[in-house]
């Protein structure tokens, strides 16, 4: 019997009590207290990098441009090749160069170079496959660092909850914590969004929203490849490793869902999806779309969809329907009574991407928190009921989701045979 039990902070923290997920407190560091990022005459920030893809590798250049006090000092990936090609790119950038300091012996290599590299700087930058984020985060807050952490930062319910306890305990420390939720630092969706709450469109009626898409990279495979490093490097299609692409990728629009919610959680969702297009073996076990109808308490709802189809009609749009007009948080509009759309200032810049590093740094240099960990999870847990849901084919309440006990890692994490994952079939595979 589903059940729909308030999904406020209570259920939550006791959950995450229950659970005996959360840290033990332990001294922060100096870097930590007083004033975060506080810098004596002629010091330098040092700015760690742990997963050294695309995302990564943008994510330094954002954190060196923030601030001329960064300074990049360590890298570290699962795959020597990965953090070569970000490190030979990055120095590259003659803007950059000068503030890039990562000799060898801070380049480092394996499932444990998160540690060194923590271990190496005073601010991480965490952009590795997300199923790596909880562990990486819980070690990060232990050691006192401030953080930029992408999204998603979790593929399970297990790792939601550990990173959550984490987060709150970042918190408490006083640590800087800013998600990789890039839409939250547009100044454009901020003012759209501000206008909803504001009462442009009046009450909330129904919310809609779509990340329909094309297909995206894959890198094939090497004979000299074992099965973990084959399904590592094509993480996109291994449900252990992305959580799917509503969470990977689609969690974007719905997060900016929870934002013009006021972040309350949906009680609710009933999803479905499959694999129409992407059925060759080489996409693993994730599916290729969902669709969804989600529901709050007092029953207002939002229809949702997303899909990688290549060669499809795109579509990456959300609507907020109220009972004066309609915003279009994506084109930055609204409909209505109350008639309006974004004009840049001349003179602006508005990358988001970028937006987000200033904030942190500007933070840290003013002796400011940011902690955006509780948004950060909750998004996270809506994109992963929506999985569970159109995987097992079943309504998904919020606490059952948080509750689950689906635990996706794998039995060890070293080179060799590791299976994929069998593809979900909605009304057969159940629910943990």
């Amino acid at each position: 019997m589903m059940h729909t039990s308030d999904p406020g902070p209570l259920s939550r923290r006791d959950v995450l009590m229950h659970g005996g997920m959360a840290l033990a407190a332990s001294a922060l560091t100096p870097f930590a207290l007083g004033a975060p990022g506080a810098l004596r005459p002629g010091e330098k920030r040092r700015i760690g990098l742990v997963g050294c893809g695309g995302r990564g590798g943008g994510a330094a250049a954002n954190a060196l441009r923030a601030d001329p006090d960064n300074v990049l000092v360590a890298l570290g990936d699962l795959f020597p090749d990965m953090l070569q090609n970000t490190l030979n790119g990055l120095s590259g950038d003659a803007e950059l160069a000068p503030r890039i300091d990562v000799p060898a012996e801070r380049q480092f290599v394996g499932f444990e170079a998160y540690k060194q590299v923590v271990d190496s700087c005073d601010v991480v930058l965490f952009c590795t496959t997300p199923h790596f984020r909880p562990m990486h985060v819980e070690y990060a807050v232990q050691q006192g660092k401030h953080m930029f952490v992408e999204k998603p930062v979790a593929i399970d319910a297990p790792g939601l909850r550990r990173i959550w306890a984490a987060s709150d305990e970042a918190k408490r420390k006083g640590l800087t914590l800013v998600s990789g939720l890039c839409y939250r630092y547009e100044k454009k969706k901020q003012e759209t969004v501000k206008r909803v709450h504001e009462g442009a469109i009046g009450d909330i009626v129904a919310l809609e929203c779509s990340y329909n898409t094309g297909g995206l990279w894959h890198r094939g495979r090497k004979d000299n490849w074992s099965d973990m490093e084959w399904q590592i490097r094509n993480w996109l299609y291994h449900t252990w490793l992305s959580g799917d692409h509503v969470m990977e990728q689609a969690i974007h629009n719905l997060d900016k869902i929870a934002w013009v919610m006021g972040d309350k959680p949906p009680a609710s969702v009933d999803a479905s999806g499959g694999r129409i297009v992407r059925t060759d073996p080489i996409y693993g076990n994730v599916f290729d779309h969902f669709n969804a109808r989600f529901t709050w308490e007092g029953g207002l709802k939002c229809f949702f969809s997303c899909r990688q189809w290549s060669g499809a009609k795109p579509d990456v749009s959300d609507h907020v329907y109220g009972t004066k007009g309609v915003a279009h948080i994506q084109s930055h509009k609204i409909e209505g009574e109350n008639p309006w759309r974004w004009r840049t200032p001349e003179g602006m810049t508005d990358d988001m991407y970028q937006n987000e590093h200033n904030e942190l740094f500007q933070a840290l240099r003013e002796g400011r928190q940011i902690h955006n960990g509780d948004y950060m999870c909750q998004s996270t847990l809506m994109a992963l009921m929506t999985r569970m849901s159109a995987y097992t084919g079943q309504e998904i309440s919020w606490t059952q989701a948080l509750e689950s006990q689906e635990d996706l890692s794998p039995a060890a994490y070293e080179w060799g045979d590791i299976a994929v994952g069998p593809i979900a079939q909605p009304g057969v595979t159940k629910f943990v």
